[in-house]
């Protein structure tokens, strides 16, 4: 592994132990050059996975780009950092065992989607006024009324 801070070539692995979620291996790597030390982590790849965009481009799937953005959305809310790593693990191990190389950008969205409606109304909102594409106040409010509706609960005596 190369060093990223001087770039040297043969870096040794102090310690290594899996991370909590048994996901991944975390390594202490120390660079016997300049002393610098970091860390990196090894996680089983199932498949190379290709994400085609809206307007057809096609990219490789960046995992990283995937947790920036769940990131983004749940900044300064009451969510655990482990909670977001579990979130882009299970959305990644979907989209690896769907079969499918290519994936559209699309289905990453829902997938986003539907894990931060579970864990954050608030960083869903802020996600989906992104991934939707909002433009005006009137489509905050539709989003936010239809998610008042699902989430207000029923009461028996409405559906008679």
């Amino acid at each position: 592994m190369k060093c990223p801070f001087c770039g040297f070539d043969d870096t040794q692995v102090k310690d290594s132990r899996t991370t909590d979620d048994n996901t991944c291996i975390r390594r202490r790597r120390e660079c016997p050059e300049c002393g610098s030390r970091f860390t990196t982590f090894e996680r089983v790849q199932l498949r190379e996975l290709i994400v085609v965009k809206k307007n057809g481009e096609k990219m490789m799937f960046d995992r990283d780009k995937l947790a920036h953005s769940i990131q983004i959305a749940v900044r300064k809310r009451p969510v655990n950092p482990e909670r977001v790593e579990k979130v882009v693990n299970s959305i990644q191990r979907r989209l690896e065992s769907s079969g499918e190389t290519e994936i559209p950008s699309r289905i990453i969205g829902e997938y986003v989607m539907e894990a931060l409606s579970k864990l954050d109304h608030i960083a869903y909102i802020r996600f989906a006024s992104v991934y939707k594409d909002f433009r005006e106040v009137k489509d905050f409010e539709d989003f936010v009324e239809t998610i008042d509706k699902l989430a207000k609960p029923r009461h028996l005596d409405e559906d008679l």
